[in-house]
């Protein structure tokens, strides 16, 4: 099992970044997708969700408007579209498949919002 995040990096306030999450190893069009993020010295928390198919989304307030959540099952990728990013964002974010009782995740991307 592998989850594989990218699209990290440095970016100014306003500014857009894109995750990709690539997953192998297990059933990925089964499998809800989630976004994570830890910042230093914080609890790591939920940043997006979406359902197995695609058709159902869910952010954190702090997110809402700004980042959007999708998936290609075709592709076995998830994506995690961030803009108008704030130096509160800066974080590692973490791409984690969830099914029942199972659970994996990336090695995570780090995200600094920096002027």
């Amino acid at each position: 099992v592998q989850l594989v995040e990218s699209g990290g990096g440095l970016v100014q306030p306003g500014g857009s970044l894109r995750l990709s999450c690539a997953a192998s190893g297990f059933p990925f069009s089964m499998y809800a997708m989630n976004w994570y993020r830890q910042a230093p010295g914080k609890a790591r928390e939920l940043v997006a969700e979406i359902n197995s198919a695609g058709g159902s989304t869910n952010y954190a307030d702090s997110v809402k408007g700004r980042f959007t959540i999708s998936r290609d099952n075709g592709k076995n990728t998830a994506y995690l579209q961030m803009n108008s990013l704030k130096p509160e964002d800066t974080a590692v974010y973490y791409c984690n498949a969830h099914r029942l009782i199972w659970d994996y995740w990336g090695q995570g991307t780090q995200v600094t919002v920096t002027s």
